[in-house]
This record gives structure tokens, sequence and C-alpha cells, in this order.
């Protein structure tokens, strides 16, 4: 038992205090390291929460500056509405009550001269008892005629441009102009299909729609409780711009950057950044509901259910965007990664691969000198495709959901045909020495027994 007492020589003590030392040094060193990725951990983690919150108002911000604030955007938005059977009916419905009300119904055929009085009552038939509904009919039809010709789309496009600066103001805290807001309602003026309305008219015979003076009437755009509080945080987000999408990338990337399991992370982030920019297209269907329902009595809902679905057209196409971006990068960290099923998926992608390469090898195909670069170069050309496909998404100038899909199946078809050239062949084989064949055993081994 004389192993197991205190050694008493001196080195003996010395070497055993010397040993205890380095234990101490090591478990301090390994205590430090675990805080030390705890903190790392718990960073990364609230600089991921903070970009996956930013990421939904990223989205709105990019519209607020695209939308809201460029003229030749925001007229490429609204311009199809003019071509919306909702909005044309809810504008001629519009125009014919404006009129109406300074349409003089006693003084109609008297104030009419007399040459044209033949023409006036044949365009209003037989009236009875009935002329003021005959004269709305009449000029409702006109009105309709004007809403649904192409004048109308030109008229709409120039208004809405002249407008575009007074929305702006409207969204961000004035109003003014051509459009203004008024008691949470931001409208439009259509004093320039009124007027056009007033020619048509005169043109059908009814001559005394020429004395009435410049009718200006309203048409909603936009009517919420909550717009007064609203336009607070829209002129927010439009200072922001396209600088917020930016800071939430930049949020998520670090990060995953300070992560310990950096790919893990990564996929997390990606689909966490997808479901919360999903969040905010299910709030916008949401939104859209309830806005309809508290609409008042004289706003049109098809035609106020148009214009909500063309002003948040772009909002719902980015969401889209960065949902199927999101999935992208998870789906692209995660099968890059050393996961057993991942692994499983790499195999069957490059068995499936291989067996299609041994049946061009076996019908007679020869690569020549490509399969060789193609080999050797590899991972270079391997990262200047996606770095290509990357290029494309941002040099894209709005790119939707299925541009990303899109730009990802030819990534990875792009990446077949290079996993189909830089495999080895059995022909190949024999023609490029045996540490070519022997580095691309992938290949070679769907037919060993062809040695």
């Amino acid at each position: 038992m004389a192993d197991a007492e205190e050694p008493t020589g001196p080195d003996e003590r010395a070497e055993l205090k010397a040993l205890r030392n380095r234990v101490a040094a090591l478990e301090s060193e390994r205590v430090q390291g675990v805080r030390r990725h705890r903190g790392r951990s718990f960073l990364a983690a609230v600089l991921i929460v903070l970009g996956c919150v930013l990421a939904p108002l990223a989205v709105v911000a990019s519209w607020a500056a695209d939308t809201v604030g460029d003229t030749d955007r925001y007229v490429d938005t609204v311009g199809p509405l003019a071509s919306d059977p909702a909005v044309q009916d809810a504008v001629a419905d519009r125009a014919t009550d404006a009129l109406m009300t300074r349409i003089d119904l006693a003084t109609l055929l008297s104030d009419a001269p007399a040459a044209d009085r033949p023409r006036l009552e044949k365009a209003l038939g037989k009236l009875g008892d009935s002329l003021e509904g005959a004269v709305r009919s009449f000029v409702h039809d006109k009105a309709r005629a004007v809403a649904g010709s192409e004048a109308f789309e030109t008229i709409w496009k120039q208004v809405n441009r002249q407008a575009h600066s007074s929305l702006d103001k409207a969204l961000t805290g004035s109003g003014g102009g051509a459009v203004k807001l008024e008691d949470d309602t931001v409208t439009l003026d259509l004093a320039p299909l009124v007027d056009r309305v007033k020619e048509r008219l005169v043109d059908e015979g009814m001559t005394v729609a020429g004395k009435i003076p410049e009718v200006h009437t309203d048409f909603t755009l936009v009517r919420s409780d909550d717009i007064g509080k609203a336009k607070t945080y829209v002129r927010l987000l439009q200072l922001a711009g396209n600088w917020l999408p930016v800071i939430a990338l930049a949020l998520v990337a670090v990060g995953v950057l300070l992560s310990v399991r950096k790919r893990r992370t990564l996929v997390t982030a990606a689909l966490a950044v997808a479901v919360a920019t999903g969040l905010l297209g299910i709030g916008l269907r949401v939104f859209r509901v309830l806005y309809l329902d508290r609409l008042p009595a004289n706003v049109s809902p098809d035609a106020a259910g148009a214009v909500y679905d063309t002003m948040t057209h772009f909002l719902f196409t980015t969401v889209r965007m960065v949902v199927a971006l999101g999935v992208v990068i998870a789906l692209a960290a995660w099968l890059t990664g050393r996961g057993r099923r991942a692994g499983l998926v790499r195999g069957l992608w490059t068995s499936g691969i291989g067996a299609v390469r041994a049946t061009a090898d076996h019908a007679g195909m020869r690569l020549g000198p490509v399969g060789p670069f193609v080999r050797r170069y590899r991972t270079w050309i391997t990262w200047v495709l996606v770095a290509a496909a990357l290029l494309v998404y941002l040099l894209w100038s709005y790119p939707t959901g299925w541009v990303v899909v899109g730009i990802a199946l030819c990534l990875l078809l792009l990446l077949a045909v290079v996993e189909f050239l830089g495999g080895a062949s059995a022909a190949g084989s024999g023609d490029e020495g045996p540490g070519t064949g022997a580095g691309a055993g992938a290949g070679a081994g769907a037919h060993p027994s062809k040695g």
C-alpha cells in the first residue's frame, strides 16, 4: 500500500503540485469556455430575434419607400385599377351623384333649345312620373361609358401621378391637393372625370349639362379609423427605406456568426425569418376582412377591396419572396450539413447522377479534357455558380417568390451538371491515370466489375 501514500520526496511533491495546478488551470479554462459559449449563444439568440422582429417591418419599409415614396412605382401600382369593373362602377356612381345634385329637373327641358328638345326627348324616352330616375339612368350610363373607356385610364393615371405627392403627405402627416386626408379617409378628386362625363352628356343632346360649373367629388382610396395613427409609423418606415432590410439581415448574419453551431443556427434563423414574415402576410389578410367590414355605407366594398389588394400587392409579393428565400437558405444549409438524413439525401443525389453518368458511359460518351478540368476545379466552379446566383438575385429589380425558386432550381441544375461532368467514369479512369480514378470513387463505384 506504499504506492497510495502521499509522496515524501521533494521532487515527487513538486511534480504532484504541478499536476494539480495544471488540472485546476484546465478546469478553469473549461468553465470560462462554457461561460463564454453561453454568453455568445445568448447574444446570438438576441440578435437573431431582433432580426426576425425587424424582418416584417423591413418588408413594410420597402413598400413605403418603393410604392408610397416613388411616383412611377405608385402609378404603375394603381394604374390597373382603371380597368377594374368594381372601381369603374364606383367611379360612375360618384360622378352620377355629383352631377344629379346640380341638374335642375324642373328646368331641364325648358332650358333646352327648341332644336335640341326632340333629340333630348328621344334619348330620355317616355318619362311619365319617373323623370328623375330616367335622367339618373341616362347620366349613369354615360358616366359608366366614360369610366370604361381608354380615356378614363389616361385620366386615372394622370390624376394619380399629379396627386402622388399629396398622397405621400396624406399618409405621412399632412394632406391637400387632389388627394387629401379628412376624417381618417384618403380621397381622390374626380373632377377631370366629371368634366369628361359632362362633355359626353352634351354630345348626346343634354346641352344644359354644359352649363354645370366645375364639379369636385371625392373617390375614397383608403378609409380607416386608425389611419391618423398609422401615418406616423408609415412615415418612420418610409424614412427607414431600404436600410431596415439591411439592418435586419446584418443582425441575423452576426447572430449566426457568433453562434457555436453555425449551420444549425443558420437553418433556425432562416426558418424563423420566413415564419415571422409569413405572419405579416396572414395579418394583412385578416386586416383586409376587418377593413372591409368597417367601411361606411357610401363606400363600395368591391371597389375598396380592389384598391386594398392593389395597394398591398407589392407587400404580398415581398412576403412570398422572403418566405421562399428563407426556406431555400434553410434547405441549402441543412443539405450541406453533417446530419444523417442530409447525408442520405446527398447520397441519393450523387448515386442518381452517377447512374446517369454510367449509362452515358456505356452509350459511348467521352468528355475528353472536360472531366479532369471540372474535377480539378470543382470547388471553385461551385462557389462561382453560387455567387452568380446570388448576384442575379441582388440585381433583380423586384424579385418574387417564384424568382427565388427559379434561381434555386437553376443553380441546382447547374450543380448537377458539374457533378455529372466532374465524376469519374469507367472509360475516363483508364485515360487519366491511377490518381484521378482513385479520387472519384463515387462514380467508378457504380460499376466496379468493369475494371
